[in-house]
């Protein structure tokens, strides 16, 4: 018989994987809360460890929706990818070593200043696609170490800064952005999620549940991310308005003083 517990799991991972199909990011800096307060999981280092697998596993299953619908510029992709791993190993490493109610207050404070930052995304637009030189390269190859790091310490996907580094860094449109972000979602998460199990901080079963639910939530928002491309403005609004939401609560759970 399927419990309360299994069901909030299942609910949680839907909404997860539809935002990361819906935005390429987003689903991660919501696991963590989600895992935490709906799920009941209990160690928020387990929280941080589950998530990230289920993430990963989510990123990787919307990355391949979205490249057979041609939204994957390969070689960024693949760049960002295994460059940020490198820092989301770095971020993890460090990120265990801290407190996890104060890690958990630090991560609300960045889900505002996120939020924030998706508002300001949404109002900026990209003129044109940068020529594929050594300085783009190198830009790329920046941002991806910082937004791995960064992902790794908190034990999010960070989609929700690859998206506008990509766009920044090469120029191209939100919708590639988005399927191209995925791989890098997915990469930085699994490594973030091997370093939680060799310390025995993930919750399998919970993970499992996660994915399942997270699978059918990636293909609604994959398929409403292509319908509504031009108009991604309002979705960002939207996002925003829950993630300081959530921060919030965050915050309040968690205050050190």
């Amino acid at each position: 018989m399927i419990s309360w517990h299994d069901l909030a799991a299942l609910a949680s991972g839907g909404l997860v994987g539809f935002t990361l199909g819906l935005i390429g990011g987003g689903g991660s800096i919501l696991a963590t809360p989600l895992l935490l307060y709906a799920v009941g999981v209990a160690n928020p280092h387990v929280a941080i460890g589950t998530g990230a697998l289920a993430v990963s596993a989510n990123a990787y299953a919307n990355f391949i929706g979205h490249a057979r619908k041609g939204h994957v510029w390969w070689r960024c992709a693949v760049v960002f990818a295994l460059v940020g791993s490198l820092g989301a190993a770095l971020g993890s490493s460090l990120g265990m070593l801290i407190d996890g109610k104060r890690l958990l207050f630090l991560f609300g404070l960045l889900m505002i200043v996120v939020a924030l930052l998706m508002l300001r995304k949404g109002r900026d637009r990209v003129d044109r696609q940068r020529p594929v030189d050594l300085r783009m390269c190198l830009d790329t190859g920046l941002a991806a170490l910082l937004t791995g790091a960064a992902s790794g310490f908190f034990g999010i996907g960070g989609g929700f800064l690859i998206v506008p580094a990509l766009m920044l860094s090469t120029g191209m449109p939100m919708i590639s952005a988005i399927g191209t972000s995925l791989l890098a979602v997915g990469t930085f998460g699994l490594a973030t999620a091997l370093n939680y199990a060799r310390a025995d901080l993930v919750d399998w079963q919970v993970a499992i549940e996660f994915i399942a639910g997270g699978l059918g939530g990636g293909i609604l928002g994959m398929v409403l991310a292509t319908r509504l491309s031009s108009r991604k403005n309002l979705l960002n609004r939207i996002f925003s308005g829950l993630v300081l939401l959530v921060a919030i609560y965050v915050i309040y759970r968690n205050q050190p003083f």
